[in-house]
């Protein structure tokens, strides 16, 4: 946690959650409240039953995310169809459970031939889309007194951040660029921390019979989970077919394709995912190393250009339908290439701000000197500093970059340990780190008068 968050510990963050869910999706307790049909549900219960044989109304109810009330008069339903068949337990269990009827199997292998979807029931994107729109990451204002807290651990120009904090007001994208090294995704990932209050993300989402599954646990950070007999309660706590989640961060660099910001449809197993953006939802979606992709710039930029104009974005489904979510997210292209070498100043216009992330002076490269020491647990020494800034960086001409230090120490201990089995570093172990950190190509140095990492 920052310090932005005034100290929120996990389980405060937890009860936050709690309350601004059960206040913005309060947990439905009819079938008319959960925005899907009856038929949609029985056809779910009917794959999940398909798929693990027998399951009581407790287990239904988990695994459905709804309460105990609909789905047993779900399953009265598919009774009254024959599509099912209630089994008495036996021994100390007296828990009944429910089997599919040999005609139950045959709908629930038709369902499966058109949706392999095995989950929570989805929320209908129509319901998501206000969700998404009730908890927008733009509606919170990012102060100077809060940059400076979120970021009072870094060593980052003062002015810097005062570019960095409107932009993040702006609800525009933000293109920022430098040289490799600058920190540039280092800072980039940071500023999630402004914006830490918990976010609701659905499972999936329904669109007609199609469901797209949106939650994705390598993304969405769950702050809280239900667990025990809860489920079956009907008028507490929120709809659990949403997970309460810190706000998302997605990243993406050189394997970024255009496939991939679009809804994928898997014909093996019949499922529908969401693409990024979607996932990214009320939270950040950073587009790293732009311009290092296999698909041109161009691409991926004319991707966006509809998307960032109207806060919306439009997909299809692989049946040809389409559909549209709100477009919420915080959109950062970080790149070592100069903008106007990727894209041209039409499009460059549209998104605002270009922040260009620098070298570092000497003072800001002492500072990340003494902190590598901290990490390396090796005695900061004045004299060593001064050898690597005037005798290797100034002689050699080789910028002052915020990766140097963590880098250089990183592995001048390396050559110490193995050397003299100590972490007492000195001029000879940097000199050592240094010849092995860089390559030298002679042609190049001729040219420019430097080295390259």
């Amino acid at each position: 946690m920052s310090t932005t968050e005034q100290s929120i510990t996990a389980g405060e963050l937890n009860q936050l959650g709690l309350a601004r869910a059960t206040r913005m999706v309060p947990r439905p307790t009819l079938l008319e409240e959960t925005g899907l049909s009856e038929t949609f549900v029985a056809d779910l219960i009917a794959k999940h039953l398909l798929d693990k044989g027998a399951m009581t109304l407790g287990d239904l109810s988990r695994e459905l995310a709804i309460t105990g009330s609909i789905a047993e008069s779900t399953l009265n339903f598919m009774r009254s169809e024959a599509r099912i068949e209630v089994r008495p337990s036996h021994g100390m269990d007296s828990k009944l459970s429910y089997t599919l009827t040999e005609r139950g199997r045959v709908s629930a292998m038709d369902a499966m031939v058109r949706s392999g979807y095995l989950g929570p029931c989805p929320i209908p994107v129509k319901q998501y889309a206000q969700i998404s729109r009730a908890q927008t990451i733009h509606r919170r204002s990012v102060t100077q007194d809060g940059m400076r807290a979120a970021f009072e651990d870094v060593v980052l120009d003062g002015r810097m951040l005062d570019r960095l904090g409107p932009a993040l007001n702006s609800g525009r994208a933000i293109f920022i660029y430098g040289p490799a090294g600058t920190g540039k995704t280092y800072i980039s990932q940071r500023l999630c921390r402004l914006f830490y209050h918990p976010t609701l993300v659905p499972h999936a989402i329904a669109i007609g019979e199609h469901v797209v599954q949106v939650f994705d646990p390598l993304v969405h950070k769950q702050v809280h989970q239900k667990i025990g007999d809860d489920w079956l309660k009907l008028e507490k706590g929120y709809d659990p077919r949403f997970a309460i989640c810190e706000r998302p961060v997605v990243i993406t660099g050189g394997e970024l394709t255009a496939e991939m910001l679009e809804v994928h449809y898997d014909p093996s197993s019949k499922l529908f995912e969401a693409p990024l953006q979607l996932k990214a939802n009320n939270g950040m979606f950073i587009i790293d190393d732009m311009g290092r992709q296999k698909v041109p710039p161009e691409v991926i930029f004319n991707r966006w250009i509809v998307p960032m104009e109207e806060r919306r974005d439009y997909l299809t489904l692989g049946s040809g339908r389409h559909f549209t979510v709100p477009f919420d997210v915080i959109l950062i292209f970080s790149t070592n290439i100069h903008p106007l070498d990727l894209a041209e100043e039409a499009f460059l216009r549209r998104i605002g701000y270009k922040i260009r992330f620098g070298t570092l002076t000497p003072s800001q490269y002492e500072r990340i000197w003494r902190d590598a020491c901290n990490t390396y647990d090796v005695e900061y020494d004045a004299r060593v500093l001064e050898y690597v800034i005037n005798e290797l960086h100034m002689k050699e001409r080789v910028a002052l970059l915020p990766c140097h230090p963590r880098d250089l120490l990183g592995m001048a201990v390396d050559h110490a340990v193995y050397e003299e089995n100590s972490r007492r570093v000195s001029t000879d172990h940097l000199r050592w780190a240094w010849d092995n950190y860089f390559v030298s190509v002679d042609e190049h140095k001729h040219s420019t008068g430097r080295q390259m990492p």
